[in-house]
């Protein structure tokens, strides 16, 4: 699937604009790609294609805490700065129809595909933009999520659980995120309940 500027941006804008988020791509300088997706919770890289992401809270970060709302594990000093093992140690990889999956959950708080009946598209045309979204990371990716309910052992989440978890990753009640891996781009898409 081929894209451009405009169909990822519309994708993404038409996908979040009625939750709470944080989405943004930086480009993969380093082998550890948690490095890289730090440096995109601090806002410290550009989109390397300047596409539009969004970011509900960037007007409450301070130099004292770049990376808002993304926090330290809970039993670490809240004011201490994030690390890639911080990022690293809360998220597990999922395979990519669990991915284009949680793109849809992650549309409102409470990360599940409920979250669609909002919209008047067909399941189908919504997943049609979240595969629109993991386009721009190529056909070799990896992705990581911090939602642990209904993680299955080989990398799938069930959507049919009756609930859901995470771990927590920012300061905020309750987030659910993904972070897509490729040998050129981070991507991060987050959700939050205040």
């Amino acid at each position: 699937m081929s894209i451009d500027q405009a169909s990822w941006e519309t994708a993404v804008r038409h996908l979040y604009e009625d939750a709470f988020t944080f989405s943004a791509t930086g480009p993969r300088k380093h082998e550890d790609w948690r490095t890289d997706v730090l440096a995109v919770m601090e806002r410290a890289v550009p989109d390397p294609r300047g596409w539009a992401g969004l970011d509900d809270t960037a007007n409450e970060r301070t130099t004292e805490v770049p990376a808002f709302p993304f926090r330290p594990p809970h039993e670490a000093d809240p004011q201490r700065r994030l690390t890639p093992a911080d990022v690293g140690e809360r998220l597990h990889e999922i395979d990519r129809a669990s991915a284009e999956n949680l793109l849809l959950a992650l549309t409102d708080g409470g990360c599940t595909l409920r979250n669609l009946e909002r919209f008047t598209e067909s399941f189908d045309e919504l997943q049609d933009m979240a595969r629109t979204i993991l386009a721009r990371y190529g056909d070799t990716f990896t992705c990581y999520t911090n939602v642990t309910v209904g993680a299955g052992r080989n990398g799938t989440l069930d959507f049919g659980a009756s609930d859901w978890g995470y771990t927590p990753m920012t300061f905020y009640w309750e987030d659910a995120g993904l972070v897509i891996v490729s040998d050129t781009e981070v991507g991060l898409f987050w959700t939050f309940d205040c």
